[in-house]
């Protein structure tokens, strides 16, 4: 049965539409967005989505769904994500971008398409990639920091940079990733406009520079191969810190293969448990090596 949800009590936000396909997935519909939580192998989902989709919702099949949005929890949280972006759409049409051609050069090759967030901020989209441009005065406000010369910040990272110097002209959930991406990425940045120092967990950035303080003169894996020659085993190649150098000393392990779950960071090997190896190689590269 098709079913709608509220709209947060604004007026212009578009309710979506929520139903199931032809083979029994949870869908849902906004605007000519369309979303799918698909179910994987291992009993997992993950959230498929596709565009303008002209058939009735409980007529969509799988197939109808080409991108990857990542792992969905459960339906709760594939309504929730649903709803979010509900609300971007409704928030970015009140923000009345304008799409404009533009005959520019940019950093990843001619302009196909533009889009005029503001006075001297335009998003330029090209053939392989995209990013915003800030004419001088815009971008003389950047955070120091931040400040890209040449006023152009590419679309994986850099755009956080623009969303920071102006959260007017993004939608609430923009403002939420640039924040995120800032963290994550640039937390000296994050910390200077914040006015705080980052708690572990809270920066992938910071958690690694703490992972390589605290493990510089351990030794940490830098390949893996399951041994040949050791049942159950997981022969590994590591290096002090893991600092990856032509003239850093590389020394080989065994480790038990149900011991070995690699972290964020790299897995460190434990000179207590873990038994130095110098006997034949699983590596093609190690296999004529004195010990190899």
């Amino acid at each position: 049965m098709n079913t709608a949800v509220s709209s947060c009590n604004h007026a212009s936000f578009p309710v979506p539409e929520f139903d199931r396909s032809a083979d029994g997935l949870i869908v849902a519909l906004i605007g000519d967005a369309a979303y799918a939580m698909i179910p994987t192998a291992d009993s997992r989902h993950y959230l498929g989505s596709g565009w303008r989709l002209s058939k009735p919702l409980s007529d969509w099949k799988r197939s109808d769904f080409y991108g990857h949005g990542g792992d969905v929890a459960d339906e709760a949280a594939f309504r929730a994500f649903v709803q979010v972006q509900a609300e971007h759409q409704g928030e970015r049409a009140a923000l009345a971008r304008q799409e404009f051609r533009a005959h520019a050069s940019t950093p990843w090759g001619p302009s196909q398409g533009a889009v005029r967030y503001g006075e001297g901020v335009v998003f330029h989209s090209t053939s392989g990639h995209g990013g915003f441009h800030l004419t001088a005065d815009r971008n003389a406000e950047v955070h120091p920091l931040l400040r890209a010369t040449g006023g152009w910040y590419e679309e994986d990272a850099a755009w956080a940079a623009v969303a920071t110097a102006w959260p007017d002209l993004f939608t609430g959930l923009e403002r939420r990733q640039a924040e995120e991406t800032l963290r994550h990425s640039w937390p000296d940045a994050w910390e200077a406009i914040y006015g705080r120092a980052l708690k572990p967990g809270e920066s992938r950035t910071r958690d690694g520079e703490a992972f390589a303080r605290d493990h510089a003169s351990d030794w940490v894996v830098i390949s893996a191969i399951y041994s040949d020659q050791h049942r159950g085993f997981t022969e590994v190649i590591a290096i002090r810190g893991g600092r990856r150098d032509p003239k850093s000393e590389e020394r080989r392990f065994l480790v038990p293969s149900g011991d070995y779950k690699v972290g964020a960071f790299g897995f460190v090997i434990d000179e207590a448990r873990h038994a130095v190896y110098d006997g034949p190689s699983s590596f093609i590269g190690w296999r004529g090596r004195a010990g190899g």
